[in-house]
């Protein structure tokens, strides 16, 4: 598995608006159309494609909360086709070395909807842990980088 982050582009942007997950998960997750025009018109949302060499099989977005400063992942969708595989933990691994590296030893936020175990439990497996703090109807966990 070579997993690696592309940028959202012309090459690649429709590819990205196909990804879907599973009909009973699409309540704990935007769509990836909505979430590539909320990062146009928004600021200090990075979106970015998630690729197993030259196969796109999921997408990642993070902010900068312009409400609390934190810097969050605040989307993470791996596609139906692709789940199960190990994607979705060594994607959020990846990401937590990319944070680091940009914005040094820093606490890194995300959210998930509070019935949605599996999200839970693979935050939780990488390190993140509940806050006891609820946003948008979700429970937020942090992880010391």
């Amino acid at each position: 598995m070579k997993l690696i982050f592309k940028e959202i582009d012309r090459g690649n942007w429709e590819e990205c608006a196909d990804l879907t997950v599973l009909r009973e998960q699409e309540k704990y997750v935007a769509s990836n159309c909505y979430s590539m025009l909320q990062a146009r018109f928004e600021e200090e949302l990075y979106p970015l494609s998630i690729y197993d060499g030259e196969v796109m099989v999921g997408f990642l977005m993070y902010d900068l909360d312009p409400d609390t400063k934190r810097m969050e992942m605040c989307r993470l969708m791996i596609d139906k086709k692709f789940q199960g595989k190990g994607y979705g933990r060594i994607a959020v691994l990846r990401l937590l070395d990319l944070i680091k590296e940009k914005y040094g030893e820093i606490k890194f936020y995300t959210s998930i909807e509070p019935e949605n175990i599996v999200a839970q439990k693979l935050y939780e497996s990488i390190g993140f842990k509940k806050t006891g703090e609820i946003m948008w109807d979700e429970e937020v966990m942090v992880i010391q980088l």
